[in-house]
Order: C-alpha cells, then structure tokens, then sequence
C-alpha cells in the first residue's frame, strides 16, 4: 500500500512497513539531522518539513503512519501531556486524514500514555478516531518479542475504515521468554539512575532512550560478568533497533556526532513496524479474544479495541510473536567502552546510598570496575578484565 509518513524521524517505521511490502511516497520531518538521514536511506521520496505546512497528503494514499512526538508523554519527559506542545502535534494527523479519508492509520508512541492524567491521551486519540468513523485497536509490544536483546515497550495502535483492527493486532500471542538472569549472563541498565531504580533488564539492555536535547549521549550500561561494565557502540544501538550499522552516519554532517544517539533513541523499531505492516492488507483472523469491559476512567490496559463507541480491554502479552533471542552478550559485535571512572563513582555513589535492591556480585564487578579505572588500568590500553594493582 501507499504510505504517508509524518513525523518520521530517522525512517523506522518506514523501514519497517518498507520491509513488510508497503511503499512510502511522503516524508514529513523537521530535524535536519534526521533529515540528513531520511536524505541518503529514502532517495527520490517527496519531502516536506513543517507537518503543520502539509495541507493535503498524497492522492492514493491507503495509510498514514505517525510516530508522533512522545516529549510531553514520556514518564522520562516533561509529562505534559497530549496537550502539550509537542505531542499535541498529533491533530496534525486527524485533520490531513480527514482531507484525505485515508483507509488505514498507524501510531506508535510510548506506553506512559495510557496511565499519565488518567489516560487522557489515548481516550482523546480514540475519541477522535471514532467521531471520524474508524475502527481501532492498540497493543503493547516489547522489541524483544523479535529476538533483539532491547528491552522496549511501545503502544502501536491500529486504526481502519476498511477492516476490524482487533482481527490483526490480537491474532497471535506467545508467552514472554524473559531470562532471570543466570550466572554469566550480560545485564543491561541505566547508569545515570540508582536512586529510584535501575532499568535492570537481563540478556538485553533497558529501552534506549534520546539523551539531552542537544546530542548529549545518555547510552546504557552492560555487565559482562567476568569482563567489567561497558557502554555500547551507536552502530550497535543502531542494530538493537533493527537498523543496519552506521544507519545514521549522515547525520554527523549536520550536526554533531553524538547527536546519532538521540536520534536512534526516539526512532521506532524496525521489526515491530514490520510486524504491523504485515498484518495490514492481509488476511483477516477471527480469534477468540479475552475481553473485559474498558474502564471509563483511569489507567488504560496494555491493549484494547473499538469503535463506535463500543470499547473493550484485551488480556494478551507484549509478545506476539517469539523470535529465538540472540543472548546480549553475543549480539555486541563493536568495540565496547568501558564505564567512565566519573560515570562509574556517580553511579556506586547513588547505588550505596539508597534503597534499591540488587545482587551482591552487581555491586562487587562494579567496585572492582570503579578501582580498575581509578588504578588508569584501561586508560593504559590494558584489557579490561585486568586486576588493578
């Protein structure tokens, strides 16, 4: 089908409806790093900048794809919710679609919508999209239902004029393959945190996340037990988002290098995108689904459907599909750099200090860590796994 992209970022969701069959004939984005991006992996694709610009969208298109801007929605951002002056950007979306009565729409946005001022945002998204005559349905899906070691929840929410939504997202569901960890394992976390937590993800990495707004990098962490604590190579994030390495090299000619962290963090994941986009178009499966009233106030569940007002949540996973994982450990293919020593003492002091709980052996490989590079053991090009003297 025909895809109108807004808010397009560095092409993740077009990557992955791309993948699926689909093609783009639009791209909206006003970041000139993404756009340097979308430049060299979308050649000869119609551009625009200012999504509030756009005054119609492309005759034939059959679906309109939107990322829309997560800042006042993210539980790591300024919460200010749909109204606020970024996130509120998705009119935007429901006044181009309803120029064009587009058959499908597709959001993708972060999950702390469903519970931040009472799920204000998703009740307005599906108010609007049922006063235009769509039916919809929303599901949470984790990126390491594809077999990348990324720990990544994100609502993907379906929306048709042509079908029933609820037949696609909830015709399959598989049971979470989440390790509890296990000596030797790599475990992934946030080494800026330590005081309310950790993002503690085992096999995998916490959800990547933007970092400042100026391309300040904020990776996560890994302990490799055995080895020490690492951050990852970008080209390596780049791959735990489904993209290929150096996927947003061109960025670095408009605007500083670290700047590619921000944009692999905010970008949509290629495999779910996929996923979605395999289901549109397709056959329609009849499952039966477990339903239970939604709500009329209060958090939203993880997944739910409806249209004309009739409004139902659904019991089902983050997982719709189970793609054998790929162990962290083994998926890090780029050279990994070793926890700074100002990181590391930052983080053991916030660790010590608080309340939080975690392993004796975490808190013992990050002293020894912390004294390696006091010692300047790695500073010297000494392996990493070194004793300090």
């Amino acid at each position: 089908m025909k895809v109108a992209s807004l808010f397009s970022g560095i092409g993740g969701m077009e990557l992955g409806l791309a993948k699926s069959g689909h093609a783009t004939s639009l791209l909206v984005e006003i970041d000139p790093a993404a756009n340097a991006v979308l430049s060299a992996r979308f050649p000869g694709i119609e551009r625009a900048a200012d999504v509030r610009d756009s005054t119609t969208l492309p005759a034939g298109t059959e679906i309109l794809a939107a990322g829309f801007p997560c800042q006042d929605l993210s539980q790591a951002g300024q919460t200010a919710g749909i109204q606020g002056s970024r996130s509120g950007l998705v009119g935007e979306v429901f006044r181009l679609a309803a120029k064009s009565r587009v058959p499908w729409i597709l959001f993708e946005n972060v999950p702390f919508m469903l519970q931040l001022n009472r799920g204000e945002a998703i009740r307005q998204i599906v108010d609007e999209l049922e006063a235009m005559g769509y039916a919809w349905a929303y599901r949470k899906i984790d990126t390491r239902a594809f077999g990348l070691p990324q720990r990544r929840e994100r609502i993907f929410l379906l929306a048709s004029l042509a079908a029933n939504p609820a037949e696609l997202l909830f015709a399959d569901d598989h049971e979470p393959a989440i390790p509890t960890g296990r000596p030797g394992m790599a475990c992934g976390f946030y080494w800026t945190e330590g005081t309310r937590g950790l993002g503690w993800a085992a096999d995998a990495v916490p959800t990547l996340k933007g970092g400042s707004s100026v391309g300040i990098p904020s990776p996560p962490a890994s302990w490799i037990p055995g080895d020490g604590i690492y951050t990852p190579d970008i080209r390596d994030c780049e791959r735990l988002q489904g993209f290929d390495a150096d996927w947003t090299k061109p960025a670095e000619g408009a605007a500083r290098p670290g700047y590619r962290w921000k944009l692999v963090g905010n970008a949509v994941s290629v495999p779910a995108a996929e996923w979605v986009g395999a289901l549109i178009g397709g056959a329609r499966t009849r499952v039966p689904l477990r339903t239970l009233p939604l709500a009329p106030e209060g958090k939203w569940p993880n997944a739910a459907f409806g249209g004309s007002g009739a409004r139902r949540a659904v019991s089902c996973s983050t997982w719709p599909v189970a793609v054998k994982p790929i162990p962290l450990a083994g998926f890090l293919q780029y050279p990994l750099r070793p926890l700074s020593e100002r990181a590391a003492t930052g983080f053991h002091s916030r660790l010590t200090s608080g309340r939080l709980r975690y392993s004796p052996e975490f808190r013992e490989a990050l002293e020894r860590h912390l004294a390696a590079a006091i010692s300047g053991c790695w500073r010297t090009g000494t392996p990493p796994s070194c004793s300090p003297p």
